[in-house]
């Protein structure tokens, strides 16, 4: 068994995904794990070959529909090409006994799965909120763009007052079988109907607003309630928004991705909301009533006398709402002493008193200082 990561989630797409959203995730990620950017890390010089790997062949459409049927092995130049001890049927030309083994082995299989019913697509967008929005939840409202059955012809890709008809040569299966001779014997092979693509029907008269798809681009405006708690970059699936089933499949998802815009004042550690507040050297020493900032509005506070900067002060309950309901977390706000500028005469007369008063207390704490300074130097 292959011990290769899958090469869609090495490059972050869906096995859907267009050559061109193959592309655009590869360059991204090339961009990141480059070694000139990442020099000597070792870790993302193995990720830049995976990378690389893996857009090699989801690049190409022969590989990537040999890895898409037969995974890892089908694309090993090493491997078996899906089959164990039998290598490759499909890269020569021996009377149609690729076709046969690929009928017997997993082809038939295929073939089914591309006439009957398919999810949708799944989609993916983006919605930005404030941080007191991601605290306390919101509706929000969304515009996506999606497939959606065509309103001119209902659906069927025929025009307008026609149907489609059901091919007469698989019956409306799309799916055709025949005989043939082997040296193994006879075997019967299935492969897509060529009169109709492996569709089962045949439009003669296409609708002109589809061009005979049955599908067309539609903008639809959905409610999203994003839940209280809600994080930066964390995802809301909704399901059946997606692109709709083909052939009665259901619906792809559609997935949301929460983009939490930076707030001037406070930030988040988990469900608890971190503030710095400046205060004055009188109110950290002789003690004061502060303003304090929460995300329920202003509070006052009372700070003990002889308060030192970087003190940190704890608001239970003060900050975000967990996202399962279990209360909310606190508040932690951290002190901040301002130095005061541009000093009057008058004002630095006061503070050249205040240094004689306490010039003893002054010179013992620098005294204990450049002790520790020594010891911890070996001076």
């Amino acid at each position: 068994m292959s011990t290769k990561k899958d090469f869609y989630d090495v490059l972050g797409v869906e096995k859907s995904a267009s050559d061109s959203e193959i592309k655009k995730a590869f360059r991204l990620r090339a961009k990141k794990y480059h070694p000139d950017v990442n020099s000597g890390d070792t870790a993302s010089e193995a990720k830049f070959k995976e990378i690389n790997e893996a857009y090699e062949i989801l690049s190409d459409p022969q590989k990537r529909a040999k890895y898409d049927q037969y995974g890892h092995a089908g694309v090993d130049p090493n491997g078996y090409g899906g089959f164990s001890g039998f290598g490759g049927f499909e890269d020569f030309d021996l009377g149609g006994i690729g076709d046969i083994f690929e009928s017997f082995f997993g082809g038939g299989t295929s073939s089914r799965r591309r006439n009957g019913p398919q999810k949708g697509a799944d989609l993916k967008s983006y919605i930005h909120i404030t941080f007191e929005e991601a605290a306390f939840g919101v509706e929000k409202e969304l515009s996506i763009n999606r497939l959606e059955d065509c309103t001119e012809c209902s659906g069927t890709g025929a025009k307008k007052g026609t149907q489609p008809k059901t091919c007469t040569t698989c019956n409306g299966t799309g799916q055709v079988q025949y005989r043939q001779s082997t040296p193994f014997g006879q075997f019967v092979n299935i492969k897509p109907c060529d009169n109709c693509h492996g569709e089962g029907r045949i439009i003669s008269n296409p609708c002109s607003s589809c061009q005979g798809s049955g599908k067309s681009k539609k903008t639809r405006k959905i409610k999203i309630n994003v839940p209280a708690g809600i994080d930066n970059e964390q995802i809301i699936s909704l399901r059946g928004e997606g692109e709709p089933g083909i052939k009665g499949g259901p619906s792809g998802d559609l997935y949301i991705v929460i983009n939490v815009k930076p707030h001037l004042i406070f930030k988040r550690e988990g469900y608890h909301v971190i503030c710095d507040i400046p205060i004055t050297f009188t109110q950290a020493a002789l003690g004061a009533e502060i303003e304090v900032p929460t995300l329920d509005g202003k509070i006052k506070y009372n700070i003990p006398e002889g308060t030192q900067t970087g003190t940190i002060f704890k608001l239970k309950n003060k900050g975000i709402q967990n996202l399962r309901g279990h209360g909310r977390g606190d508040q932690l706000f951290q002190v901040n002493i301002e130095v005061p500028k541009a000093l009057n005469e008058k004002q630095k007369d006061m503070l050249k008193q205040f240094a004689e008063i306490t010039g003893e207390e002054a010179h013992t704490l620098r005294k204990s200082f450049f002790d520790k300074m020594k010891d911890a130097l070996g001076m």
